[in-house]
C-alpha cells in the first residue's frame, strides 16, 4: 500500500441504492464530500458517484494513483441474503436495471471498472457506516450510539458503543421490524413520495391533532427493554403498489390518499398521530442506549434521526448530556462513516477527534468559472463586485430588506440534505406572505411546507428557546423572538434553526450581519436552492436554469449580481431546459428494498 507522508488517502463511497456520495479523507483529516446527484441533475442517483469522485478528488490536488484504500458503506452479499429472503420466489421488477440491485458483486466492479480502482477495497456493513458517521464526527472521547433507519442489510436499528480509537455494535433491531419503514409506509398512505416525502408528513403533523395515535400504536409494540417489533399483518414490504395491506387502511380508518389531491384534515391528524409515536418510539431507543453504554454523550445517525422534532426531544427529555446527530445522517453520510472505518482498520487509530463544524464539505465552483458563466451574456445584465465584498453584502442586504428572494451561490457545496449557506435562497423572514410566495412561485411545492430561519449565533437565544449551538438545522425549538417572524414559524410556533458564526459560515455570517444593520433583523429565511423535485444546485448555470424557471427576483453568484428585471433576454433561450428525471431505480409508493 502506498501511503502518503500525512497519511493515508481513504475514498468512502455510497451508491447502488439511493443518494449515492463520496468522501474523501487524507491522514484521518475529512477534506469534502459530495453527492453524485447534484454533478448529473438526478435526484437520489444511485449510481457509482464516479463525477463526485473525479471533482473531490481534483479539488483535494489528488488523483486516483494517491488514493490508498476506497471503502463501500454495507455488504452486499449480506444485503442479498437479505434481498432475496423478502424478494424470492416472487420478485416484483424483474426489469435488467431493477435486477442489478440482486447483484452483489457490483460494488466491486463498479469500483474496479467504472472507478479504475484497483487498491484496497474495504467493505464497511451499513449500520456500523452510519454508527462511524456520527461517533468518530462527533468529537466525543466515548459515547453511545443511535443508528436507525429502514434498513441496511439486515439491521434497521443498532446500539453501539464509542470509546476512544473503538467503535463497536452491541445490540439490533432487525428486518422487517422498522421504525423507517413504519414511517415510510403511512408516508405512502398520506399520498407522499416515499423516501422523500417524509420530511413533508413530519412538515404536515402540526396541522393535525394525535387523534389516531392509539390505532398507529397497535402496529408496534415497543418493549420495556426499550426494543420493538412491528404487527405484520398490516405491511408488506415486497408489494411494488404500497407497503400496506389493507388491513391497514381497515385499522387506521382512512383510505389511501391519492397524491397531489386534496388534503383534509384527517390527513393532517393521521400524520401527526404518526409523528408522536416515532418520538415516543425514538425516545425509548434512546433510553435503551444509556443503560447499554453508560455515557452522557450520544451520537446518532440514519434516515430517522433527520426527524428533527423527534431528535429534539431526544436532546430535552432523553437521558444525555450531549448529543450529536450526523448532519448527513441518511445514506449519503455512510461514506463519511465508511471512510472511518477504513482509516482506523488502516492506522489503528481513529480519524482527527475534533468535532465536524461544518458541512459545506462540496468542491467549490472556482472565481474564473463563474466569471465566464456571467460574462458570457455581454456586458450588460449583471452587477460586478469582485473585490468590492461590504459593498456586494450591502447590496443583497438591502434587496432582502425590500422583500426581495435572493438566490444565494457562494463558496463550497453543502453535503447533506440542508442549505446551510453555500447554495441557499434567502428572504426576509418578517414577510407575512412570504413564506406562501416562495412556496408557490420559487420552490413550488405544498403550502404548509415551513421554512428554516439562519440565525447569528450570538443573537439565537433571544429568537430561540435554543441554549446551544445548531449549526445543521437538525432540532426544532420555539420561536420567541420580540420580532414577528412569520416566514419562518410553523403553525406550532416551531423553526428549524441554523446558528450561523463568522468562523464557520464566513460570507454567508456577513451577509445576515449587513441585513441586520439595515433592518435590525439578525436572521433570515433559509432555503435550499432547487425547485422541487430537483437536486440543489451545484454549478453557476445550474444555479442560473433554477433562476429563469423560478420566481426568485435576484441571483447573487459570487461576486456578481443579477436581477430578474435586467436579465438579457438571450439568457432565456440560452439556459432554457427540461426539468431533470427523477432517478428510475427509485419508487415513489414503496421503499426500494429490493
Amino acid at each position: 500500500m502506498a501511503a502518503r507522508a500525512d497519511g493515508p488517502v481513504v475514498v468512502g463511497i455510497s451508491a447502488h441504492f439511493h443518494d449515492s456520495a463520496v468522501a474523501v479523507l487524507v491522514g484521518g483529516e475529512l477534506v469534502n464530500a459530495a453527492h453524485e446527484e447534484r454533478y448529473t441533475r438526478v435526484k437520489q442517483d444511485p449510481s457509482i458517484p464516479h463525477r463526485a469522485l473525479r471533482h473531490c478528488l481534483d479539488e483535494a490536488g489528488l488523483t486516483l494513483a494517491d488514493v490508498d484504500c476506497v471503502a463501500y458503506y454495507e455488504d452486499p452479499v449480506k444485503k442479498l441474503d437479505r434481498q432475496l429472503w423478502m424478494g424470492l420466489p416472487k420478485v416484483p421488477d424483474t426489469r435488467p436495471e431493477a435486477l442489478f440491485r440482486l447483484d452483489a458483486d457490483r460494488p466491486r466492479r463498479d469500483v474496479r471498472e467504472v472507478l479504475g480502482f484497483d487498491g484496497r477495497l474495504e467493505i464497511v456493513e451499513h449500520h456500523l457506516s452510519h454508527a462511524a458517521s456520527a461517533y468518530y464526527y462527533s468529537g466525543f472521547p466515548d459515547a453511545a450510539v443511535l443508528t436507525v433507519d429502514a434498513v441496511g442489510e439486515w439491521a434497521t436499528t443498532t446500539w453501539g458503543r464509542g470509546d476512544g480509537d473503538r467503535l463497536d455494535l452491541v445490540d439490533e433491531v432487525r428486518f422487517p421490524h422498522s421504525l423507517g419503514l413504519l414511517y415510510s409506509t403511512i408516508t405512502g398512505h398520506l399520498g407522499f413520495e416515499v423516501n422523500e416525502g417524509e420530511y413533508k408528513v413530519m412538515g404536515l403533523a402540526p396541522y393535525g391533532e394525535p387523534r389516531f395515535a392509539d390505532r398507529v400504536r397497535q402496529l408496534i409494540t415497543v418493549t420495556d427493554e426499550g426494543t420493538f417489533t412491528l404487527d405484520l399483518s398490516y405491511f408488506d414490504f415486497r408489494d411494488p403498489d404500497g407497503m400496506g395491506t389493507e388491513r391497514l387502511t381497515e385499522l387506521l380508518q382512512v383510505p389511501p390518499r391519492e397524491p397531489e389531491s386534496e388534503i383534509g384534515q384527517v390527513h393532517c391528524d393521521l400524520a401527526r398521530s404518526l409523528q408522536l409515536v416515532t418520538e415516543e418510539t425514538l425516545l425509548a431507543l434512546a433510553a435503551r442506549a444509556r443503560r447499554l453504554v453508560p455515557s452522557d454523550r450520544l451520537c446518532m445517525a440514519g434516515g430517522v434521526a433527520l426527524n428533527v422534532v423527534a431528535t429534539r426531544r431526544v436532546v430535552e427529555e432523553g437521558p444525555f448530556k450531549e448529543v450529536f446527530v450526523q448532519p448527513a445522517a441518511g445514506d449519503a453520510g455512510g461514506s463519511l462513516g465508511a471512510a472511518a472505518v477504513a482509516h482506523q482498520r488502516i492506522t489503528g487509530s481513529r480519524i482527527a477527534p475534533a468535532r465536524m463544524r461544518s458541512a459545506l464539505l462540496g468542491p467549490p465552483v472556482p472565481a474564473a468559472e463563474v466569471a465566464r458563466t456571467v460574462e458570457a451574456a455581454g456586458p450588460r445584465g449583471f452587477l460586478d463586485f469582485r473585490g468590492r465584498e461590504p459593498e456586494l453584502l450591502d447590496a443583497v442586504a438591502g434587496r432582502l430588506a425590500e422583500g426581495k428572494v435572493v438566490g444565494w451561490y457562494h463558496g463550497r457545496m453543502e453535503f447533506g440534505p440542508r442549505a446551510l449557506g453555500g447554495r441557499s435562497i434567502l428572504a426576509d423572514p418578517r414577510g407575512a406572505d412570504m413564506r406562501d410566495r416562495i412556496n408557490a412561485s420559487v420552490k413550488m411545492r405544498e403550502a404548509f411546507r415551513p421554512f428554516a430561519p439562519a440565525v447569528l449565533a450570538e443573537k439565537a437565544a433571544e429568537h430561540f428557546r435554543l441554549d446551544h449551538p445548531s449549526p445543521f438545522m437538525l432540532e426544532t425549538c420555539e420561536v420567541i423572538s420580540p420580532l414577528d417572524l412569520p416566514a419562518i414559524t410553523h403553525v406550532d410556533r416551531s423553526a428549524r434553526v441554523q446558528t450561523v458564526t463568522a468562523a464557520d459560515n464566513g460570507r454567508f455570517y456577513r451577509l445576515i450581519k449587513a441585513f441586520e444593520a439595515r433592518t435590525d433583523c439578525p436572521i433570515v429565511l433559509n432555503t435550499s436552492f432547487n425547485l422541487r423535485g430537483e437536486p440543489i444546485v451545484c454549478t453557476p448555470q445550474d444555479a442560473l436554469l433554477c433562476f429563469l424557471r423560478s420566481a426568485i427576483d435576484c441571483l447573487v453568484l459570487e461576486d456578481f449580481v443579477i436581477d430578474r428585471e435586467n436579465l438579457p433576454a438571450a439568457w432565456r433561450t440560452w439556459f432554457e431546459g427540461t426539468r431533470p428525471p427523477r432517478a428510475s431505480v427509485v419508487s415513489d409508493s414503496v421503499y426500494t428494498l429490493l
